[in-house]
């Protein structure tokens, strides 16, 4: 008996140890999967964060690149401009593509992929160039106004290529942002309407677009690098022809323009516009969009720093505004880190 009783007891031993082993081993393996999914839930965040600082970053250089664009339209054609800026953008990222291209594991593309690369190229091409022709003819008052324009047709524009509604945040920080800038004209009042006015709000329809296709080319493949230097190139070309065949060039107009086309080649171009892809990469179109119309806001600011040009209390108004709407639509995933942030010091 007492033998018996003893190996039923090491038999139930065994038994539990057997339970009990994978038991463990479950919990174990369950709490890992919780904490790298806590540790990916941060990492998505503090991504999501860097890609705004980014983009503000992108704003001011853009904002401070406007009194550029106006000078060069001085001394040379605003097509020839476009052309001569981007091929200085394309040449600063092409080392970067290339040793994008040498990475073994980089992403395969195909046709498709290609021609999304182009047709954002194109509207790169078609905003820069109807912006900085209307630029020639339009005045400061209207033009700062209509060109923060393109973050009510970001929104409209994804809704209708992916069929995502924005959210009412969104659409809520896009009437306080085009409030604010419509603020930043001359006394809240747009002046007489010119063929300039026009030719910068096709711009925007412009802009929107290539905003709302790079999370798409990002999607399909990895390729950042490769899309600046695809679209740089296609703007290049295209401005070039385009140029040269309608305005007037000469060396002297070069040598004159080539501190602005310095800058927008290389920091306006080579580098905003690339950072811009980098950061779209984790911040929604329409959210990034409102986060780069502090461009105007940068614009006004530069000017009345570099030009001494005064900023009325309305201007200062329409700048509260504008950053306003950015806090807006940057408060969801303010929100949701601090979620995290609790959820981290206190899991459950």
């Amino acid at each position: 008996m007492t033998l018996l009783c003893s190996v039923d007891t090491s038999r139930s031993g065994r038994a539990y140890l057997n339970d009990e082993i994978p038991r463990q081993r479950m919990e174990r393996i369950n709490g890992q999967n919780a904490a790298a999914s806590r540790s990916e839930e941060k990492s998505n965040i503090m991504t999501r964060m860097r890609a705004d600082l980014i983009l503000l970053l992108v704003a001011f250089i853009w904002g401070t690149s406007f009194i550029a664009q106006k000078h060069a339209n001085e001394t040379m054609g605003p097509i020839s401009f476009v052309g001569v800026r981007f091929l200085l953008s394309w040449i600063g990222v092409a080392p970067l593509a290339f040793h994008e291209y040498n990475k073994k594991d980089r992403s395969r593309m195909n046709k498709w992929d290609f021609g999304l690369a182009g047709l954002i190229g194109l509207c790169l091409f078609v905003g820069a160039s109807l912006q900085q022709t209307g630029l020639v003819t339009t005045t400061a008052t209207n033009g700062g106004f209509l060109t923060a324009l393109y973050v009510i047709f970001v929104p409209l524009i994804v809704w209708t290529i992916t069929g995502t509604r924005p959210r009412l945040a969104v659409l809520i920080a896009c009437i306080v942002s085009i409030t604010g800038a419509w603020l930043l004209t001359e006394k809240g009042q747009i002046q007489q309407w010119t063929s300039g006015d026009t030719l910068v709000f096709i711009a925007d329809i412009a802009w929107a677009a290539a905003i709302s296709l790079i999370p798409i080319f990002q999607s399909r493949v990895n390729r950042p690098f490769f899309l600046a230097f695809a679209q740089y190139g296609v703007a290049a070309v295209l401005g070039l022809i385009a140029g040269v065949g309608l305005e007037p060039l000469s060396k002297e107009g070069l040598a004159l323009a080539l501190p602005s086309i310095l800058y927008a080649g290389f920091c306006s171009g080579g580098i905003a516009y690339t950072l811009q892809i980098f950061a779209q990469k984790y911040t929604p179109p329409a959210e990034a969009a409102l986060i780069m119309s502090l461009e105007s806001v940068f614009a006004a600011l530069s000017g009345a720093v570099l030009l001494s040009e005064r900023l009325t209390g309305l201007a200062v108004l329409g700048c509260a505004l504008i950053l306003l709407g950015v806090i807006l639509v940057e408060a969801g995933p303010a929100m949701q880190s601090i979620r995290l942030l609790n959820y981290w010091r206190n899991p459950r």
